[in-house]
């Protein structure tokens, strides 16, 4: 295919996944079960940190991460106690336990408390229109206070050369406008021009058979020679193909 003929097959695809009926097998559906911003950016951001293994794993493990916040996530980020931070103990979902879930409760009340909010923190942090330089800050500020070592490795750090896939995700959730309800768009301070794509096995391999992608590892090296190709395709909206890329790697086979 030549980039016309690409681009006109990629640009089908997102049209046939970025549609309301892909909700229902995403964990995009957990915080589509909110309405209010704080409940919505908060729930998204829980659900997308445990975003990898067996997709129904993770929601349903997601949706008992708000049954356990007593459904109001931002509520009991905000004004939860000790003691309420004890029922949290048992939750697992692989490698994230009970004391990752409490440490991560700590360090977002810290972020609403005394950094504005997550939207804040991640959009403060861009500089030269590097949102990858963003979640390398947010890192330091979300684990500034006392916090487990363990916890550290469930944010990942672009700049060691992490590809980031969940949290990147997660902002295209938050700052997407796709005017379809899928992505959420309700961070205006964050340009969707700025996004970069979730790379996982999936994308990395339907990248890599395009010729959208040659590096074989999928890090941050990789993140940014597929951003790279994307942009070209569309400079506005480069993260509308990861639906392109995941619907025909997970869906089709591809």
């Amino acid at each position: 295919m030549n980039k016309k003929e690409l681009k006109e097959f990629l640009d089908t695809k997102v049209e046939q996944y970025n549609h309301p009926r892909f909700i229902e097998s995403d964990p995009i559906q957990v915080p589509h079960q909110f309405s209010k911003k704080e409940d919505i950016e908060i729930s998204g951001f829980l659900t997308a940190t445990i975003a990898w293994g067996n997709r129904k794993s993770i929601i349903n493990n997601a949706n008992r991460m708000m049954a356990l916040l007593d459904q109001a996530p931002y509520d009991f980020i905000k004004n939860h106690s000790e003691s309420d931070l004890e029922k949290l103990g048992g939750f697992v979902h692989r490698t994230f336990n009970g004391l990752d879930f409490i440490q991560f409760v700590k360090s977002l009340k810290h972020i609403y408390n005394n950094h504005g909010g997550l939207e804040t923190v991640f959009s403060s942090g861009v500089d030269n229109n590097n949102l990858q330089l963003a979640i390398h800050r947010f890192k330091s500020i979300f684990f500034e206070i006392e916090h487990l070592e363990r916890t550290k490795k469930h944010v990942s750090d672009p700049l060691k050369n992490s590809a980031a896939k969940r949290i990147n995700m997660y902002l295209r959730w938050m700052a997407r406008q796709d005017n379809n309800g899928v992505d959420f768009g309700i961070w205006n301070s964050i340009s969707p021009a700025l996004l970069s794509c979730p790379l996982d096995v999936h994308s990395g391999n339907i990248a890599r058979k395009l010729k959208l992608l040659k590096r074989k590892q999928n890090d941050g090296k990789a993140l940014l020679e597929l951003d790279t190709a994307l942009r070209k395709l569309d400079s506005n909206d480069p993260v509308k193909y990861d639906f392109a890329l995941f619907g025909l790697g997970v869906f089709e086979g591809f």
